[in-house]
């Protein structure tokens, strides 16, 4: 009995006999998907900075359980229109105010300077401000649901009031608003400038409608599978941006390479179903393997216990899924069909120029003095990247948001009006132990960066209780067994970095062993704690199964170590020029945004985890071509020159596609997304032009054949596992460097 034909051969004849059915099925999806993916963004969720199971989070939880209240989310900046908050009749509206809010559908709490004494630090240090805080329970998704409609409310002008909301969930309420608008102005953009370059690169309106359209299908289908993922848990909003920007690059990039090879088949003469074919059994396989490495990439997000984070994982997966089943099945389907229409006329016989193209000379070019050409480059790269070494991470804070945004003017009024922020209060919980008790809040209160600490006890600064608290009882709960201290940090601790704070707090002598230790900054500190402690193991991972998907490809283990170094680089050149412009305000005027001196943590790693992946699809397009040339040739010079020939152009093209979908988030409005705009163009972009272009063939040629060297054990794995784009009988190596 003969052996069956590999799994793509048999895919690929599938796609051109049942070419009708699997079109019709396209359809069919298309449809639900953009059905079920058009609901999506209403069922994605907002998110917090949190770390679940840590000790913040489990302080947080006691004091939302037994003192039923929590850090304040929510503010109202009242200004006095004439005179202080201290005249009777300016008191007696924020008292009013005070009380409305407490009732008002959705808060649980609300205090203020009118109602928690005089020695409250929710009044301004002119005394014509004064602070209403409030706290709303739930998810964030719910929270800021609720204050949609409680902020508008609470918009008002009196004759004795001026009030303002604002707050951390309706700061980053606005910072959801403003994605979303940024996520309707890039689709606007992206789409047609999209399908203007792919006309100019493929000359032919069926070849670029095509890959337009298998991008536009990863796009729905991945947002129709993230709409499925919420019924199961959490998804953050931002998903739907990664969704559009990947779901139609990658859609893009597969298609790109897909039809390459089909119009180098066709070109080559014979039947156009067997072009298909082949293409599918060629460039199919490598579709599959380079969306395996991107998927891996995004896939280690799921290390963090985030579901910010893991949103993009899930997110990230659905896109590689659905860009290569939309390039490898449905593309091919289609070229069955329309192929002829997508074909340059007077290109066959392409080969025979083959070494007469500028990618192949170039390369030799590089090869003939690799040195001259590859030090300076790799100069430029290490000198693009050397702003990282000073990169300081914090929290992130109003500023993420434009100037104009209501909720940044008021906290921005807070900062420069009131000498603290009860809102980012350390919220300590601890079990009463009488004067033990009473000692500690000193202690806290003598810390530096301590502004003053509220108990049941009194009022505490600088290691003395300057005077009682207006309602000692909202500090204890569970009977009078727990007590509950409110460390209020200075502008001091605000302006440093908040988690050495935290630290100091927790590392003060405790009244008892239980002692826990929330609130906002907290949170922060536990999130940001966290996230750097599971990040070596993330960086591995994605490090040892990109590793492993590069020698299956080549059976050599310097090309993958060459890879993994050639990508460090590219993003070593992306965190430099982040550091550059959005933590030191490089070109802030210029990108309209407010530089806060230090970065926020995550949105380092995500795009890492996206760069890396992308970084190593291009990698594996470009060393599938050269591998395939030197198992045919077994000359080493000649095949990094075939397949950079074959390769680059598509390269070149698809990561300029690429860079400009994620450019266009430049033109949004939170600084989030301007830094993966910023970073994942610049990564893209470096990434193809210069690594993949120059120093590829630079060290490829230094290293010579120890490119292709490899232990005999492992030699044996890869003839027995390896994948190629083609059949071809691979070429003994040497087995020595």
């Amino acid at each position: 009995m003969s052996a069956k034909p590999p799994v793509l051969d048999r895919l690929g004849t599938l796609t051109t006999v049942r070419r009708r059915a699997v079109l019709i099925t396209a359809a069919v999806l298309f449809l639900l998907a953009a059905a079920v993916g058009a609901g999506a963004q209403s069922a994605l969720s907002l998110s917090r900075f949190e770390a679940p199971g840590s000790p913040s989070w489990s302080a947080d939880d006691v004091l939302h359980r037994e003192f039923k209240d929590g850090s304040p989310n929510f503010v109202l900046l009242v200004t006095a229109r004439h005179g202080t908050v201290d005249d009777p009749a300016v008191a007696a509206a924020g008292r009013a105010l005070t009380g409305e809010l407490a009732r008002t559908e959705g808060v649980d709490t609300a205090g203020s300077y009118w109602t928690r004494g005089p020695h409250s630090p929710l009044v301004s240090t002119d005394r014509r401000q004064a602070l209403v805080v409030a706290w709303l329970h739930g998810s964030p998704t719910h929270v800021r649901g609720e204050l949609a409609d409680v902020s508008p409310r609470f918009t008002r002008t009196t004759p004795l009031l001026t009030v303002r909301p604002g707050g951390q969930d309706e700061v980053f309420r606005q910072v959801g608003e403003e994605t979303r608008k940024d996520f309707l102005r890039a689709e606007a953009v992206i789409v047609p400038s999209v399908f203007l370059l792919l006309l100019v690169l493929y000359r032919r309106w069926a070849a670029a409608a095509l890959t337009l359209a298998v991008g536009f299908f990863s796009v729905l289908a991945s947002l129709a599978l993230l709409r499925g993922v919420t019924l199961f848990t959490d998804v953050s909003t931002f998903a739907a941006n990664l969704a559009l920007v990947l779901g139609l690059g990658l859609g893009l990039d597969y298609s790109l390479f897909v039809i390459a090879r089909f119009r180098e088949e066709a070109q080559a003469g014979g039947d156009r179903l067997a072009a298909v074919r082949r293409t599918v059994s060629s460039a199919g396989r490598t579709v599959l393997f380079s969306g395996f490495t991107v998927a891996a990439s995004l896939a280690a997000l799921f290390a963090f216990p985030f579901p910010f984070l893991r949103s993009f994982a899930y997110a990230g997966i659905a896109v590689v899924v659905t860009s290569a089943f939309g390039a490898v099945v449905l593309l091919p389907a289609a070229l069955a069909t329309v192929g002829q229409r997508t074909l340059r006329p007077g290109r066959a016989g392409r080969d025979a120029q083959l070494a007469s193209g500028r990618w192949y000379r170039a390369a030799l070019r590089v090869m003939r003095r690799p040195l001259l050409y590859g030090l300076p480059v790799l100069a430029v790269l290490l000198a693009l990247g050397a702003p990282f070494l000073g990169a300081r991470f914090g929290l992130p804070d109003e500023r993420v948001l434009p100037a104009s945004a209501s909720s940044r003017v008021v906290q921005e009024r807070i900062d420069a009006a009131f000498p603290a922020q009860e809102t980012d209060a350390l919220q300590v919980v601890a079990r009463d132990a009488g004067e033990r008790a009473a000692a500690y809040a000193r202690r806290l209160s003598a810390l530096p960066g301590t502004y003053q600490v509220d108990t049941a006890t009194g009022t505490y600064r600088a290691g003395t209780r300057i005077a009682p608290v207006a309602d000692p009882a909202r500090y204890r709960a569970d009977g009078g067994r727990l007590v509950r201290f409110s460390v209020v940090p200075g502008k001091r601790a605000l302006n440093g970095d908040m988690a050495d704070y935290v630290a100091a707090v927790r590392a003060v002598e405790p009244p008892s062993p239980d002692v826990r230790v929330g609130g906002f900054p907290a949170d922060m500190a536990d999130f940001r704690s966290a996230l750097l402690h599971r990040l070596p193991y993330v960086v591995a991972a994605i490090l040892l199964i990109t590793f492993t998907v590069l020698f299956l490809m080549t059976g050599s283990l310097l090309i993958p170590a060459k890879a993994t170094v050639a990508n460090l680089l590219s993003l070593t050149v992306m965190f430099g020029v982040l550091v550059w412009v959005f933590q030191d305000g490089h070109l802030s005027g210029v990108l309209g945004f407010t530089a806060s001196g230090r970065m926020e943590p995550s949105i380092p790693i995500l795009m890492f985890c996206i760069a890396y992946g992308l970084s190593m699809d291009y990698e594996v397009f470009i060393m599938a071509r050269i591998a395939e040339a030197h198992d045919r040739t077994g000359d080493t010079r000649t095949a990094v020159a075939e397949g950079i020939q074959r390769s680059a152009p598509l390269v070149s093209a698809a990561a300029g596609i690429l860079a400009l979908t994620f450019a266009t988030y430049t033109t949004g409005s939170v600084v989030f997304l301007k830094e993966l705009g910023v970073g994942m163009a610049l990564a893209v972009l470096v990434d193809a032009l210069l690594i993949r272009t120059v120093l590829v063939p630079a060290f490829m040629r230094l290293a010579g054949n120890a490119n292709w060297w490899a232990p005999a054990p492992l030699k044996r794995l890869h003839g027995r596992y390896g994948l190629r784009e083609s059949a071809a009988t691979p070429r003994p190596a040497p087995h020595t460097p």
